[in-house]
């Protein structure tokens, strides 16, 4: 199952860190000095970000993870031949 493997919650994970920083960066690029940005809204924005990354991909999966999964299996079916 997917949620017991450890490469799958690495690749959500690195999603959801990029998905932070983004929210972050949206939550600066509002202001137009950097004394005048709201650092807890651009944080909650970005970890609300990331949570929604994480129940977006344990909703509808990841691509990458499931690509790689597909040629793992599919070299390990060839070295058995």
């Amino acid at each position: 199952m997917w949620y017991k493997d450890k490469t799958w919650w690495e690749k959500a994970l690195d999603q959801a860190i990029r998905s932070l920083a983004q929210g972050i960066l949206v939550g600066i690029g509002e202001c137009a000095m950097m004394h005048e940005v709201n650092w807890v809204l651009a944080l909650s924005t970005g970890g609300l970000m990331a949570v929604v990354s994480i129940l977006t991909s344990i909703a509808f999966g990841l691509p990458e993870y499931t690509s790689e999964k597909i040629n793992e299996d599919s070299n390990d079916k060839r070295s058995e031949s």
